[in-house]
């Protein structure tokens, strides 16, 4: 990891250490997703088996998992495992449980009531990745708030072989129907429907950059997304306090996730920064995915800064996905942070925790989107209405500033749906 002393740099090469990896080829990428399109929308069921044998070299009979598969793979989940699952969910559940909207039911005026309603999106998919590292653990980060949330139908995709893990999560989480799919074919067979695959309102999920190009792509053609995602990241805020071996246990298992990861750390302490280094080398000798990190680490950095304060500054200026803070009273920085995904305060709150367990979201927003972007949580798979009555008074009490208004704005059809009603009561 290359060291910079943040006072050191000028405000360009400040902006140039805090840029993310270039994500690569995406014109090819782009121009690839698009022909995966045109396939999916002409030939449906037919282009999903063509492709998952070109990708996935898997041929498919059915695209549906039947529930025998689902019976046979859960009986293959050893048992304490099935216990960690639970254990995960448990806290999954209370945690998103907590979210649940409070109806917004006030009258503004006199005779003017407005409400909020909230109501779940109807039918909603599910991408599960597959691949060296299938994430079973998404599927309690998706299908549980969906389940709370309400939503009437709940479909997922994922690529083939589908691991034992990820189907007998999703059985656990009630989801419906659990498709043999991936890639950029699934999301546009989600969005756009096929013979097998049932048309979705909206679709959650992570996924490669062809995924995510998709997703990009079926989000300008009508169906909702969870939100815009790039490669995973993390932000470690350090001090003198900080134990290095933990801080570099929270780099390194970001920077397993994939080489296009990023990893940064943040401190005030010089010391604690090349004891950081060291511990980074022994621990990323006993990976097994060692190569990946290395080349996550090949374009992450280390700041030094001269105070706290400023070490905040530069993380809020990042907006990291995971933001890790390992200070002596981790909480007294918390008012400060304004741009993280998800925060994970103090020595014994690894990212691993939430990643998996600890009850909080592990979809979160990436590549700075975090500014502008939330968490994933239980509203994303929900919708909200609102609801205006008027008794007639007072309708006639805010009838004048209606009248006046519509009239500014030369909307005089507006002015006439409330002067025929006033002259109706007159």
């Amino acid at each position: 990891m290359q060291t910079l002393i943040w006072n050191n740099l000028t405000e360009t090469e400040k902006q140039q250490a805090l840029t993310r990896p270039a994500i690569s080829a995406s014109s090819d990428i782009k121009s690839a997703v698009e022909n995966i399109a045109n396939l999916v929308s002409n030939k449906g069921d037919n282009a999903l088996f063509e492709l998952t044998e070109k990708f996935d070299k898997v041929k498919l009979e059915s695209l549906i998992i039947t529930k025998s598969t689902i019976e046979q793979a859960t009986k293959r989940i050893p048992d304490d495992l099935k216990q960690a699952i639970q254990t995960a969910k448990n806290n999954i559940e209370r945690f998103h449980q907590a979210q649940q909207n409070q109806t917004v039911d006030i009258e503004t005026q006199a005779g003017v009531r407005c409400q909020v309603l909230t109501r779940p999106i109807q039918t909603v998919g599910l991408y599960i990745p597959g691949g060296s590292a299938p994430l079973f653990s998404t599927v309690l980060m998706l299908a549980v708030p969906a389940k709370i949330a309400g939503c009437k139908t709940i479909v997922l995709c994922s690529p083939p072989p589908i691991a034992d893990e990820i189907l007998y999560t999703a059985e656990l989480c009630g989801v419906e129907t659990i498709y043999a799919v991936g890639g950029a074919q699934a999301i546009f067979a989600m969005a756009k429907g096929t013979e097998s695959v049932q048309k979705v309102d909206k679709i959650f999920g992570p996924g490669n950059a062809f995924v995510t190009e998709a997703k990009r792509q079926v989000l300008q053609q009508g169906t909702a997304i969870d939100m815009p995602a790039g490669p995973s990241e993390v932000l470690v805020i350090a001090d003198e306090f900080a134990d290095p071996d933990f801080v570099a246990s929270d780099l390194l298992s970001q920077a397993e996730h994939g080489a296009d990861s990023q990893v940064i750390l943040v401190t005030d302490s010089v010391v604690l920064a090349e004891q950081v280094e060291q511990a980074i080398e022994r621990q990323l000798a006993k990976l097994p995915r060692k190569e990946t990190a290395c080349q996550a680490l090949a374009h992450s950095r280390i700041f030094i800064a001269e105070s706290l304060e400023q070490a905040v500054e530069i993380s809020n200026e990042y907006a990291p996905e995971h933001l890790v803070v390992q200070v002596e009273n981790a909480r007294s920085l918390l008012d400060q942070l304004d741009n993280a995904g998800s925060i994970f305060l103090g020595a014994y709150s690894p990212e691993s925790m939430g990643d998996y367990a600890s009850g909080t979201n592990h979809v979160l927003p990436t590549y700075g989107y975090t500014r502008t972007h939330s968490s994933l949580g239980l509203e994303d798979f929900t919708k909200r209405m609102t609801v205006q009555e008027l008794t007639p008074q007072g309708f006639k009490d805010l009838a004048p500033a209606v009248m006046r208004m519509a009239e500014a704005e030369q909307l005089e059809a507006h002015k006439q749906a409330v002067s025929i009603r006033l002259a109706k009561i007159a």
